[in-house]
């Protein structure tokens, strides 16, 4: 048992510091990446301001979801509606091979939008 033991013990500190040296390589990588980004950025206020809207929309979302979910009756209902939703998306978009198509030509319009590229 003791054996046992020691050698799944190696094997996990193995397995450790292969999954640190990946992420640390994926890391670098990621983090010269953005660097390269930023600096291809014109308008970096712009960035910036929207970044920050952002982070205030996720708290004021947080701050609304979590009044809802003191109303005893609403959270249920919210429920229900987002199973309906999802229900609703995968017959509309996943079930499909053509609504899949266009879900992805959608997504990639989207994309082409974001970056201004179209």
């Amino acid at each position: 048992h003791f054996l046992a033991s020691k050698t799944e013990s190696r094997r996990f500190s193995q397995l450790q510091t292969k999954a640190s040296e990946e992420t640390a390589v994926d890391a670098g990588e990621l983090f010269t990446d953005l660097k390269e980004k930023w600096d291809k950025v014109e308008n970096k206020s712009t960035v910036i301001l929207y970044g920050g809207g952002a982070i205030v929309a996720v708290w004021l979302s947080s701050i609304f979801v979590g009044a809802i979910n003191s109303v005893p009756l609403l959270p249920k209902i919210m429920e229900l509606v987002g199973l309906g939703y999802t229900g609703w998306f995968v017959y509309r978009y996943l079930l499909f091979k053509s609504s899949r198509k266009e879900l992805a030509t959608d997504i990639e319009s989207l994309k082409k939008k974001i970056a201004e590229t179209e």
